[in-house]
């Protein structure tokens, strides 16, 4: 029997004055927190919620959220984090596909609830940060006493996000106790010398999101250290609590990154307290990464993963690192690159790969590979590991598909076309629905958007297909330029132009102030297209 909260009760025994969140100048000790916790488990409890039922968490990053995560686990139930920038349509599937019973928000955010709450099986709806009506106030729905921890299984789900619905509803991922437990743990271990207790975990990923979830909340609790939760990302206000806290942990996605090293004043900003620094959720541009060692003299890392996957899979080690690689896999995680047979794909001798050395480079049995065959060395990356999802909640058939099964192990299909090279390490080319087909070539945005970020007037950008009446689709890049910029969207198409091969360069360039992004920093490519 086994339950996530089973180590923070430990630190909670061992160390209750240690700090477990510090958020607004105040700090929650272990003491305190494990005894929030309780209370809410039991807030929960007397309100008839048993174990297996599900607590939607629709809040920013906010010492309520870590207590609301983990009081319902306490208490055995199933935790559906919610995005809080969603609005009523978006939360009204997410409820009444999870069956959610308690909903615990922000007072502003009630109203949300309120208007779907026909539409789900919301019995309870608690208010932060105010009171609201029809919502119990966080505070008062707190129990006297607290409710010992309700073991579960190691394969009982503990929480069930959302993934972004980009190709259709969102489905809900059930996530178990050991998913997160050795996901959390694995990452923890890949600092130098592995999580210390006097850690300081810069808590700026959202944590409706796996990354911001599993690798900066529950790892962070998991050692006893310390997490500094932020509301939502401000480059400025993320730069001065490190200074000011001498944080030494920081998980971002790429914008993050690439906002800090495009602030007028990113030169002066003091990093130096940062002894682990991370890039995940989409991939990172090798200029982004220079950039910022180089302002900083931190080392930037990648890694790689999904929501279903809890979320790691892949990252690099500060003893086992190469730039433009996504890593190896993580311990107890298994990776191969298949083709559409499910058959391996060879790995190359050594990555990254420039395509334009691969058209030269003779294969093994002596035959050239042609200038757009980049296709021959690449595949779909699949995953197998304690870290893999249950399987998607409700849907049989989307499990069939995720899922194939050879020799008794369990693949997950990943959907992100990469390839592998003799060392172990992955490099994800991109996704396989983003791959643009333009006149029978198959054409990968980001190899484009790599050479874009190289180019000394472009601070953001973005590569999609739109329609083309000769060629099917053709090749555009959205560019956010540097302040007073001389490059023109000409000179851009013909710097890509020089450099790349002539079906792949952007015949379409737009400047734009901004890039459409997710909250989590990913590029909605799906509005660029319809742009």
């Amino acid at each position: 029997m086994v339950n996530l909260v089973s180590d923070i009760e430990s630190t909670a025994d061992s160390r209750p004055d240690a700090p477990a969140i510090v958020y607004d100048g105040r700090t929650l000790t272990y003491g305190e927190f494990w005894d929030r916790t309780g209370r809410f488990a039991a807030g929960l409890a007397e309100r008839g919620v048993e174990p297996g039922d599900r607590v939607g968490v629709y809040l920013p990053n906010l010492p309520q959220y870590v207590t609301a995560f983990a009081g319902t686990l306490r208490a055995g139930g199933i935790v559906v984090p919610m995005n809080p920038q969603y609005k009523e349509r978006e939360i009204s599937h997410l409820l009444a596909d999870s069956g959610a019973r308690v909903v615990v928000t922000l007072a502003d955010l009630v109203p949300n609830v309120l208007a779907v709450r026909g539409e789900t099986a919301v019995e309870h709806v608690v208010s932060v940060g105010g009171a609201a009506e029809g919502a119990t106030a966080f505070e008062a729905f707190l129990a006297e006493d607290g409710l010992p921890v309700v073991e579960r299984d190691a394969d009982d789900v503990a929480v069930q996000p959302y993934t972004s619905g980009t190709t259709g509803k969102p489905k809900g991922v059930l996530l178990t106790h050991e998913n997160l437990g050795s996901n959390a743990r694995a990452t923890g271990a890949l600092m130098p010398g592995g999580f210390r207790e006097d850690d300081k975990m810069l808590g700026v990923l959202p944590l409706f999101h796996i990354y911001g979830m599993t690798v900066t909340m529950l790892a962070t609790l998991f050692e006893g250290a310390a997490y500094y939760p932020l509301p939502s990302w401000d480059a400025g206000q993320a730069v001065s609590l490190i200074e000011e806290e001498d944080i030494t942990i920081m998980h971002g996605v790429p914008a993050m990154y690439n906002d800090l090293i495009n602030q007028p004043e990113a030169s002066s900003f003091d990093l130096s307290s940062l002894r682990f620094a991370n890039s995940g959720g989409s991939s990172l541009p090798i200029e982004v990464m220079r950039r910022f060692e180089e302002l900083y003299e931190v080392d930037l890392f990648e890694g790689y993963g999904l929501t279903e996957t809890s979320p790691v899979t892949h990252a690099n080690r500060p003893d086992e690192r190469r730039p433009g690689s996504i890593g190896k896999p993580i311990d107890g995680v298994e990776a191969r690159v298949v083709d559409g047979a499910f058959e391996d794909v060879p790995p190359v001798e050594r990555g990254p790969v420039d395509e334009g050395e691969v058209s030269g480079t003779p294969r093994k049995d002596g035959e050239a590979v042609d200038e757009h065959d980049l296709n021959e060395i690449t595949g779909e990356i699949v995953v197998a590991g304690p870290n893999v999802m249950k399987g998607y909640y409700g849907l049989p058939e989307a499990n069939e598909e995720a899922f194939t099964e050879e020799d008794g192990t369990r693949w997950f299909h990943t959907g992100d076309i990469g390839y592998h090279d003799e060392d172990g390490f992955f490099y994800v080319v991109d996704r396989e629905k983003h791959m643009i087909n333009t006149a029978g070539y198959n054409v990968y945005p980001r190899e484009i958007e790599e050479l874009l970020f190289e180019h000394p007037d472009v601070a953001d950008a973005a590569v999609v297909g739109v329609p083309d009446e000769r060629r099917g689709e053709t090749v555009k890049a959205f560019v956010v330029p540097v302040p007073d910029a001389a490059a023109t969207e000409e000179d851009l198409r013909e710097y890509c132009l020089e450099r790349l091969a002539e079906y792949k360069h952007p015949r379409e360039v737009e400047f734009v102030e901004t890039l459409p992004r997710t909250t989590t920093g990913k590029v909605q490519k799906f509005e660029l297209r319809g742009a």
